[in-house]
């Protein structure tokens, strides 16, 4: 399945309510799971972005589902990247010949 790394940053909701940060990620697991994903590592980061996370997929509109998912509850802003593997880029430099 396709990987997805999303840079996400707290809304002012989110900051007020940063408390709730762990059950929310862990809730996020089952809203993966809904779109047939899974939510396979979240990381709180110091910079520009408050959270990344890395999830699988089985198609950029599960992904995409997923994203507005998390961010319609209002804690959260999601910034999303298909990701691939040195295996997935083998296979791209490869039909270019």
């Amino acid at each position: 399945m396709p990987t997805y790394i999303s840079l996400i940053n707290w809304t002012d909701k989110g900051v007020a309510s940063y408390k709730d940060t762990l059950d929310r990620a862990e809730a996020a697991q089952a809203v993966a799971a809904k779109f047939g994903g899974s939510l396979d590592a979240t990381y709180w980061t110091i910079g520009p972005y408050d959270v990344v996370g890395i999830s699988t997929m089985p198609d950029d509109e599960s992904a995409t589902a997923f994203a507005l998912a998390l961010s319609s509850q209002g804690s959260v802003r999601t910034t999303t990247m298909r990701a691939f593997s040195a295996n997935d880029f083998r296979g791209i430099i490869d039909r270019i010949g």
